[in-house]
């Protein structure tokens, strides 16, 4: 039987960085003091102006495809998970797809709130499993600054941008042990953007009261997220085969520092056992668990044949656990040589893909003037 194994990893954060001085200055009534101590969040990443969701995931997933010295052409299939698409169609994983030059590849975009890069890898690592892919390109990318209201201190506080991907390939030895995804349609209202679906289409009364906005009770899903992060992970865990103790590391969905070392306490995981980094980046939603899980690589803190617990959740209500078995060799250091030839490799790809668009505009013109006759 084929098993689905990390084979590369990456993640990018915009430049701008806001911390809760700058959004005191800016005239909302809150303080550092006030937001450190309900959410442990100390700064966060915001997106340049024009910078979109795909800009961040095409990022982190060349930096998974290097690391795993993976070409383009060799990706049969990319999920990008977000909440916030660069459209409502066509899909974001369309895109990334183009601007990296995974021709062969499929590309499908999942939302599944903040559990979406969870629900991603357990569907890329089904598709390696029942041999219908080799390689599935998993990314978690989101730019929710566009989507908090930036004067209402329960929401805007919490949020940061990024991205993070992971490259999933077939191996003869377990890595993704096993995924739990889970869902509760009936929370549906306590994590929720009202407007620009096809329940409340866009238009000036949504705009004006404020519809387009992330709105959340907060208390609510606080209390239900201690709860199902350690029901979903002690799942997961036995699914596994394993105990609690045989967890060698922790990676939370990085939400509140609350309801993190609530939930690790009730696993019976203790610090050294438990990766946050949530006070430099706030909730990533989608790519919360991927960059932290790069950051603990990067940090020494991943070694071969660990086992890897990572559980999240979000609107829906859902949730989502899996259980890795680390089997890439590490560190991973790129040669001179590599580096030079995946710099030139991505300036073709650019043009490449530019090419491709203007060849679909012209084809388009051309057909447009010399129309082919009916049959």
């Amino acid at each position: 039987m084929p098993y689905a194994q990390v084979a590369g990893w990456g993640m990018y954060v915009p430049s701008r960085v806001v911390t809760n001085d700058h959004l005191a200055q800016m005239g909302l009534d809150t303080s550092d003091e006030w937001i450190t101590a309900r959410t442990g969040i100390k700064e966060r990443r915001l997106a340049a102006q024009g910078e979109a969701t795909s800009d961040l995931a095409v990022k982190a997933a060349q930096r998974a495809l290097d690391v795993a010295n993976a070409r383009p052409s060799e990706i049969d299939l990319i999920i990008v998970a977000t909440c916030t698409p660069d459209h409502l169609m066509p899909a974001t994983a369309a895109l990334v797809q183009d601007r990296l030059s995974c021709n062969n590849a499929g590309a499908v975009d999942v939302n599944a709130g903040c559990s979406g890069f969870m629900y991603a890898i357990g569907l890329g690592a089904a598709q390696i499993e029942s041999g219908r892919a080799r390689r599935v390109l998993v990314i978690g990318a989101d730019v929710l600054s566009s989507y908090v209201d930036w004067q209402d201190r329960s929401t805007c506080v919490l949020f940061g941008d990024g991205a993070g991907a992971l490259l999933l390939q077939v191996s003869e030895e377990p890595g993704i042990l096993f995924t739990t995804l889970g869902s509760d349609g009936s929370g549906a209202g306590l994590l929720v953007i009202p407007a620009g679906g096809s329940r409340l289409p866009s238009n000036g009364n949504t705009v004006r009261n404020g519809e387009h906005y992330l709105k959340m009770n907060g208390q609510q899903v606080f209390r239900w997220a201690t709860q199902i992060i350690e029901r979903a992970s002690i799942k997961t865990i036995r699914a596994s085969g394993l105990t609690p103790d045989r967890i060698d590391l922790f990676i939370p969905h990085q939400a509140n520092l609350r309801i993190i070392e609530a939930a690790s306490k009730r696993l019976g995981l203790n610090e050294e056992k438990l990766f946050v980094n949530l006070s430099r980046y706030g909730n990533t939603t989608n790519a919360s668990i991927p960059i932290a899980l790069c950051e603990a690589i990067a940090m020494g803190r991943v070694r071969p044949d660990d086992h890897i617990l990572l559980t999240s959740f979000g609107s829906g209500l859902s949730w989502a656990a899996t259980v890795i078995r680390w089997g890439v060799p590490l560190p991973v250091r790129l040669s001179p040589w590599r580096r030079f030839r995946r710099r030139t490799g991505r300036q073709w790809t650019s043009v490449r893909s530019s090419l491709r668009r203007q060849r679909q505009k012209a084809r388009f013109w051309w057909e447009r003037i010399f129309p082919r006759n009916s049959v």
